[in-house]
């Protein structure tokens, strides 16, 4: 049984596919101007729940890492925008500035970053946090953290989608 409370659901993924389910059900609860901020050390399983939470939100195309081109944009067929970064070859939030991220949450695209923790200081504080932890070759660690109301509610969603 997941260890939560209002504000952190803290559960085991045992596979690989099972990942992307938990991915698939936290995309389809997405709205415009969400941040998700991923985790986690290398192979902890970060882009395998980034391709199941951009295949849930509805994405036209599959998901991949965006590592080399820092940024993917996702398209929905209502014309909705995904924006998937990953900062892992970013040192610090000065190299990460030039992402823009308030500028694409305001503008009303939902916004999901690999290796948050790189760009730390110029994201916003309300945020919906998931820090992964590699256990075993199939076994991954899954913490979520909401911070403001709407992750809250975000994380009270996803709670009732992924475990009930």
């Amino acid at each position: 049984m997941p260890i939560m409370d209002l504000q952190t659901l803290d559960f085991i993924s045992y596979s690989y596919d099972q990942t992307l389910r938990y991915g698939v059900k936290l995309g389809q609860l997405l709205r415009s101007e969400d941040l998700l901020c991923l985790t986690g050390h290398m192979g902890s399983g970060k882009t395998s729940l980034a391709i199941g939470i951009a295949r849930g939100w509805g994405a036209l195309e599959p998901a991949n890492s965006p590592s080399y081109i820092l940024v993917n944009e996702y398209t929905r067929a209502d014309g909705a925008q995904l924006h998937h970064m990953d900062c892992y070859r970013l040192d610090n939030w000065i190299e990460g500035d030039h992402l823009c991220v308030d500028e694409r949450l305001n503008s009303g695209v939902s916004v999901m970053i690999e290796w948050s923790e790189n760009v730390e200081e110029i994201l916003p504080k309300e945020r919906l946090l998931i820090k992964m932890k590699y256990l075993t070759d199939e076994k991954r660690s899954i913490e979520v953290s909401a911070n403001g109301d709407r992750f809250v509610s975000l994380l009270a969603d996803f709670r009732k989608s992924a475990f009930q």
